[in-house]
């Protein structure tokens, strides 16, 4: 096993890769956050990622899609509306690994876009299990779909701005 370590600081060392000493790699070791450790012990192979991410994005289309069925009945439409939104916003942590997922998801500039769509999810599931109310119900899960769409439209670039302006021209009345 030494040898082995010795190889690798080698390959670093020629591929202009600093070298650390035993005791510098145990203090950072132990000094790992959670997602970083989470990331470390999931490495995931580009095919296994892929396959991931297909079976949880499909899984959740297929629960926003059989949510359909049950549209009459708020509160079990609002229950698998939200898990397929869940599934496949986990889909997206498959492809690009979940450390880097959560900083996307609290970067300055979707940081509201985020609160408001993890809000709406928490406001829906409550309505949805606890309440039981079908109108609170169905008023969550607008809610959490105009959140879905403002999450989405932060990853496009201008798309929030263009769709406020789009909205500010078509509601501006002048007297």
């Amino acid at each position: 096993m030494d040898k082995m370590n010795q190889a690798i600081e080698k390959m670093k060392m020629l591929v202009g890769m600093e070298v650390e000493d035993e005791q510098q790699a145990a203090d950072e070791e132990s000094s790992l956050s959670f997602m970083e450790d989470l990331n470390r012990n999931c490495a995931l192979t580009t095919k296994q990622r892929f396959y991931g991410f297909a079976i949880c994005l499909s899984a959740g289309l297929t629960c926003t899609l059989l949510s359909m069925l049950v549209f009459f009945n708020p509160v079990k439409f609002g229950i698998t509306f939200t898990l397929g939104n869940l599934m496949a916003l986990g889909s997206t942590a498959f492809l690009i690994g979940p450390q880097r997922q959560v900083t996307m998801m609290l970067d300055p500039a979707r940081i509201y876009a985020t609160a408001l769509y993890l809000a709406s999810i928490i406001i829906a599931l409550f309505c949805a299990l606890y309440v039981r109310n079908k109108l609170l119900t169905l008023l969550a899960i607008i809610l959490e779909f105009t959140g879905l769409i403002w999450y989405s439209l932060s990853y496009i670039p201008f798309a929030r701005t263009m769709v406020s302006k789009i909205f500010m021209t078509c509601f501006d009345t002048e007297f």
